[in-house]
């Protein structure tokens, strides 16, 4: 864990610059109570580049039951909104906990920092999770995207494939539903790439067949493929009867289409009489 959290630093120095990791860390252990505030819990919001989005409320009120006997012993982070009050920097844990703990007031370290160190942190914070589930990974990358930069640029700063961040991103294009499932972790993310590709009625309708029939990866591919195919059978046979009635119109009597799986087929044209057949060779004249 500590060597992968090494790389990804590093990595995440590449596109930021600096090293604000070692800045949060120092000023988090080191940081005497003299330079510590404290301030209202209800003047803080959370740090809005932060795409975690689920904690673990189990574990949220163990702390919160420690704070109530020990206090909060670390400080959380923040720096100034520029709107009002405070936005979070590190910390997001230890500020729900307290808010469980029903604390009014926190210590805090106030800091001058950028939008773009915020984003940093948030990303730095959300990748080194143990926990961290597919969607909070893509919506991490997607925020860097939104800043400029490139698939591949993140996946060489991220020690990951082109592929690999392109398929994680992808899952942001699920319905909200299939992304919830993702991250209660009903099904997996290879169950969601296999979902990416269709409409958000069909994403919704194999949901419930991989909860309720415990469909693996591949079986589900399967039976996609077998309904896709099926339903361009139906597609197809709807067109070339709507052609039968059109030629019917137009020649006057029964046409018949057959068609085979090659997209290769014949024309049979009806006639009963000798006439007949010379009036529909006229028409086609």
């Amino acid at each position: 864990m500590a060597e992968k959290k090494k790389k990804l630093n590093k990595g995440l120095d590449a596109i930021f610059g600096g090293d604000i990791t070692s800045l949060i860390d120092d000023i988090e252990h080191n940081t005497p109570e003299s330079s510590q505030e404290k301030i209202k819990l209800d003047e803080i919001r959370p740090n809005p580049y932060q795409p975690r989005k689920v904690f673990d409320q189990e574990k949220l009120e163990e702390l919160a039951q420690s704070i109530k006997e020990n206090g909060l012993i670390q400080p959380i982070i923040v720096r100034k909104s520029p709107i009002i009050g405070f936005e979070l920097l590190a910390g997001e844990r230890r500020f729900r906990a307290s808010k469980i703990a029903g604390l009014e007031l926190v210590p805090a370290i106030i800091k001058e920092l950028t939008d773009q160190e915020m984003m940093r942190q948030a990303i730095i914070e959300n990748l080194q999770r143990e926990d961290l589930n597919p969607i909070e990974e893509a919506i991490s990358y997607q925020k860097l995207v939104d800043h400029g930069y490139k698939h591949d640029q993140i996946a060489q700063f991220m020690g990951k494939s082109r592929p690999y961040i392109s398929n994680m991103l992808r899952l942001l294009h699920l319905a909200p539903s299939v992304q919830e499932a993702v991250i209660q972790n009903d099904i997996s993310s290879a169950h969601a790439r296999v979902l990416v590709p269709l409409d958000e009625k069909e994403q919704c309708f194999w949901l419930e067949r991989i909860k309720q029939d415990h469909l693996n990866v591949r079986t589900l591919e399967n039976k996609i493929s077998s309904k896709r195919k099926q339903k361009n059978k139906k597609t197809k046979e709807n067109f070339l009867l709507e052609e039968e009635q059109r030629l019917k119109k137009i020649l006057g009597t029964d046409v018949t289409i057959h068609s085979s799986s090659q997209n290769k087929g014949t024309i049979q044209i009806s006639f009963s009489s000798l006439d007949e057949y010379q009036r529909i060779i006229n028409s086609l004249k």
